[in-house]
């Protein structure tokens, strides 16, 4: 594939600044039971490459599933005329310099092994069958997916790469129901337990406990009382930091919302240029970084899709925000520092700004701890719904599961828990921090933005963490 890729790059004919194509091969399963009949079995190949053309000033994109060399050349063409059109409309102009070389590999830590269909089938038929652990289940349902993601790229100016990500993205998850009464409890949410590896790591050392504890847990909130209303300390699991951080933290600092790209679309932000390096996020606690470099998160990679290195960079530190998620193109019309996030969900998108692995770094309260420093609160697991204005500024989130902390204890089983606040002001209240011991890292496969939309994996770590003074609610969802 490079000696192809190669070849038709330097036979290229246009007077373009840069040329660079990315092919991408996807194998994906999905496997899919609900109350013990199969939904789904299916698999998908797919294998194409976006050409990208910088010329006067401009990028210019083509697409083609004909990885032939007449076909990739006629795409540089392609390219190069929507580059040379779009150049009399230009918001900024841009040089080489947005692609500097690179070259390099990158290969997930663990390969997917091969399993048969019947197997998989069969461990998701007996997670549905454990689920039901009383006569009050009413659905189950199991879900196994996996890609086996193969990416080059090759560029005019010497860019040679080549990366395999290998991911299995899992979920289970049951409905209780007594009468009028239902309850939905999964393991984490849709697909949470999403990772880089192969199916060695599924069903893992502790499926089974996860299973009978989540349908314990749906029949569980059936009889438990509805989360009060109240304004008081509010403890999140790092499943629900999970969404925490992905919608009020990540989805902010995308740099092509904050220069407007995105607002007919996903929205804006209440993030502006100037407060970079100068403004207050949230407490001194809070420490944020960007992290495609850690081993089996969702996100993880060593190069974005233009070809930009990925390191560890700290986004907020000690509260103040430092840096934007935008890649080179970003980075540029703005002036502000970023990260290597340039990605794409597939070979037929162009890469714009996105988060990959966003993590909160954990600090030094063990769980027992939090939970004894707080007389009166709410504990609360596993996201469950969401809802935030276009400028990721007032938000509402519910949450599958509740406990009441009182006197540092612990104490009921609540349904139906939410909170509400606007995000400066829930991060200031950020009061306590757990240690590496409750840090845990979750996924998603279904981060939405882009028009065409692009639907991409981000990962993201946290720790248990507690906010002080938060609003939060009860009631059905």
């Amino acid at each position: 594939m490079h000696k192809l890729l190669s070849d038709v790059v330097a036979a290229a004919t246009v007077s373009a600044d840069w040329i660079g194509i990315r092919t991408v091969k996807d194998i994906s399963r999905a496997c899919a039971i609900r109350d013990a009949h199969p939904e789904r079995n299916s698999q998908h190949f797919g294998h194409g490459a976006m050409v990208e053309v910088l010329a006067q000033g401009q990028f210019g994109y083509s697409a083609t599933n004909n990885l032939s060399a007449e076909s990739l050349s006629a795409a540089i063409v392609i390219a190069y005329n929507q580059a040379v059109a779009a150049s009399a409309w230009s918001v900024h102009r841009f040089t080489p310099a947005a692609r500097p070389k690179a070259t390099g590999s990158y290969v997930s830590p663990h390969q997917l092994e091969s399993i048969a269909p019947g197997e998989l089938n069969e461990i998701l038929l007996q997670v549905c069958d454990r689920l039901k652990v009383s006569d009050k289940i009413a659905q189950t349902s199991a879900t196994a997916r996996s890609h086996d993601i193969e990416t080059w790229f090759v560029s005019s100016n010497g860019s040679d790469i080549y990366q395999r990500q290998c991911l299995v993205e899992t979920h289970f998850g049951t409905i209780a129901q007594d009468g009028p009464t239902t309850q939905l409890r999964t393991d984490h949410g849709y697909l949470a337990h999403s990772y880089q590896g192969g199916w060695e790591l599924f069903p893992g050392v502790d499926l089974w406990q996860r299973v009978q504890q989540v349908g314990e847990q749906a029949v569980e909130l059936l009889y438990a009382d509805n989360c009060p209303d109240v304004a008081t300390t509010l403890v999140l699991a790092p499943d629900q930091m999970m969404l925490q951080i992905h919608e009020s933290i990540g989805h902010p600092l995308e740099l092509d919302r904050i220069l407007g790209d995105e607002r007919n679309y996903a929205g804006g932000s209440f993030i502006k240029l100037e407060d970079f390096g100068a403004l207050t996020y949230g407490s001194e606690l809070m420490n944020v970084t960007f992290d495609p470099t850690v081993a089996g998160e969702l996100a993880s990679y060593g190069f974005d899709d233009v070809g930009t290195p990925a390191t560890r960079e700290y986004l907020i530190r000690s509260g103040k925000l430092e840096r934007g998620l935008g890649g080179l193109e970003s980075q540029q019309r703005a002036q502000v520092p970023g990260v290597a996030n340039a990605r794409s969900s597939s070979w037929n998108r162009p890469a714009i700004d996105r988060m990959a692995n966003i993590n909160l770094e954990p600090g030094d309260r063990s769980f027992g701890e939090i939970i004894a420093n707080i007389d009166h609160g709410i504990y609360m697991e596993t996201n469950r719904s969401w809802s935030i204005d276009d400028q990721r500024h007032k938000f509402q989130f519910g949450c599958e599961y509740g406990r009441l902390i009182e006197n540092g204890q612990l104490t009921r089983t609540l349904k139906n828990p939410n909170y509400r606040s606007i995000t400066p002001q829930f991060w200031h209240s950020l009061s306590q921090v757990g240690d590496r011991n409750t840090w845990e890292i979750y996924g998603t496969p279904f981060c939405g933005k882009g028009e065409p939309n692009q639907l991409i994996r981000v990962g993201h770590g946290a720790p248990v963490c507690a906010f002080d003074n938060i609003e939060v609610f009860g009631g059905a969802v």
